[in-house]
């Protein structure tokens, strides 16, 4: 009995100093997938021991595979690896609270905005920001995925087709284009090798049933609820590679489809959520937020939690499915050579998406003015994103 009071105390020991380390690298978590990576690796890998390298580097791998936020689903992982299901559970709120609480409130941003009389004219320059953003994670994702004529071919294939067409169907079907023309490509042996597998059936079971039983309430109800429900659980599966790879889907379905808001007040809520650690994916709560206005803040702010939860929830069920049968599934070679043509899609649709954006933002000379500071502030690395964001703010307010 003491034995096991003691081993309890124990677990709750390393579990809290294991939350302390992701709510640390929650903090540090500005600019997307990439440089939480760096920040997992600093904070888990080198300074506390959780995995080693080589073991970050393969949950890299896996996330990419997957749908659903890339980082969020890493460090979930990691948590998984920690202690099991339960330490991943609260990871997940550790890391992702905080910034979906702040992007909750600030989908009240227009609206307080009016009550005091101050012009959205402020945030005007927000909107080239975020050009800013998505042009340097363009550069460097584009630098990391081209390597050679096949990989360049399939990122200008995914600029191409999305700028196009702009539908929600497109982004999940250019991506699986992109890993089937590797696959095809690759002149290794082998490459669906057997391994045996001991998958945990009920989470997928919950991911179908969530994924079939949202549509078809969609379909039959037009309750506003039900829709941000269904278009968000969607975001969370039909996206590969995290944050700034959603965005081209949301602006087109919420912008130009539904027309659930402006570009203005769009692009204000993804300049915004540059300036907060996390994940990208928070930006759900913002945009959820903004579609349910009209029925009082109650209803609203329901609608951002809903979006909130329904974009993270296929992404942490298929991880929950995926963790524990990984050792032997990253033995299947082809799932390696398949990532290589789906992030070299990814990286044109984020450079795509910058190009539009900017259209939408007009091309004027100041705008310019501001997407290239960004983009210089970003290179440097000598100014913390929410300072760029800051400055961004005060240049509306005072200019």
């Amino acid at each position: 009995m003491v034995e096991e009071k003691k081993a309890k105390t124990e677990k709750r020991r390393q579990w809290q100093s294991f939350l302390k380390d992701v709510f640390i690298c929650s903090l540090g978590a500005f600019g997307g997938p990439e440089a939480h990576y760096g920040v997992f690796t600093d904070q888990m890998v080198v300074k506390k021991k959780y995995l080693t390298e080589e073991e970050m580097v393969e949950l890299i791998a896996l996330t990419g595979i997957l749908p659903g936020p890339s980082s969020t689903q890493t460090i979930v992982s990691i948590g998984y690896k920690a202690g099991g299901p339960g330490l991943a559970a609260l990871t997940l709120a550790v890391w992702a609270f905080p910034v979906l609480t702040a992007m909750v409130l600030l989908s009240f941003l227009s609206q307080f905005m009016k009550s005091v009389n101050l012009s959205q004219e402020v945030l005007r320059y927000i909107g080239p920001m975020a050009v800013g953003f998505i042009l340097v994670a363009a550069y460097r994702i584009g630098r990391k995925v081209v390597k050679d004529s096949l990989t360049l071919g399939l990122l200008i294939f995914g600029a191409l087709t999305t700028y196009f067409i702009r539908e929600p169907w497109i982004f999940p079907l250019v991506l699986i284009t992109g890993g089937v023309v590797t696959t095809i490509a690759s002149q290794e042996e082998d490459l669906w090798n057997h391994v045996r597998l001991s998958p945990p059936w009920p989470y997928l079971t919950v991911f179908g049933i969530f994924a079939v039983g949202s549509l078809l309430l969609a379909h039959i109800s037009n309750h506003r609820i039900i829709q941000l429900f269904d278009s968000f659980y969607r975001y969370g599966y039909l996206v590969i590679g995290g944050g700034q790879v959603v965005i081209p889907l949301m602006y087109s379905e919420l912008v130009e489809i539904k027309q659930y808001m402006t570009n203005q007040e769009f692009l204000t809520g993804f300049g915004l959520v540059q300036g907060l650690p996390g994940p990208m994916f928070s930006f759900s709560a913002y945009a959820g937020g903004m579609a349910a206005r009209g029925s009082g803040a109650f209803f609203q702010a329901l609608g951002a939690v809903v979006s909130g939860i329904a974009i993270f929830l296929p992404g942490i069920l298929l991880i929950y499915f995926v963790y524990p049968i990984w050792v032997n599934l990253k033995k299947i070679k082809g799932i390696k050579v398949s990532l290589k043509g789906i992030t070299a899609v990814a990286g044109g649709l984020i450079t795509i998406t910058a190009v539009i954006l900017m259209q939408s933002s007009g091309f004027v000379v100041d705008n310019f003015i501001v997407t290239a500071l960004t983009a210089l502030l970003l290179f440097t690395k000598k100014i913390p994103a929410p300072v760029i964001v800051l400055l961004t703010i005060m240049a509306g307010f005072f200019l």
